[in-house]
């Protein structure tokens, strides 16, 4: 059970780490067009992002401490 969680924690840790570098890109994520786009609701995206990014990577590396 060990190498699985193990695995699923390196998976969440890069997909945590690519959202992240993603979001800070600016050619990648065109947050200009994103706050015209949604307006008052804008703030949503950093939700999202933080959801995705950092948590995801934050969780990813306690699953690789735990079960490594």
């Amino acid at each position: 059970m060990h190498p699985t969680f193990t695995i699923i924690g390196l998976i969440l840790a890069l997909a945590g780490l690519a959202v992240s570098v993603a979001f800070w890109i600016p050619g990648l994520c065109n947050r200009a067009r994103l706050k015209e786009m949604l307006g008052a609701r804008y703030p949503v995206v950093y939700v999202i992002y933080v959801a995705n990014g950092p948590m995801l990577l934050l969780l990813g590396l306690i699953l690789l401490g735990s079960f490594h």
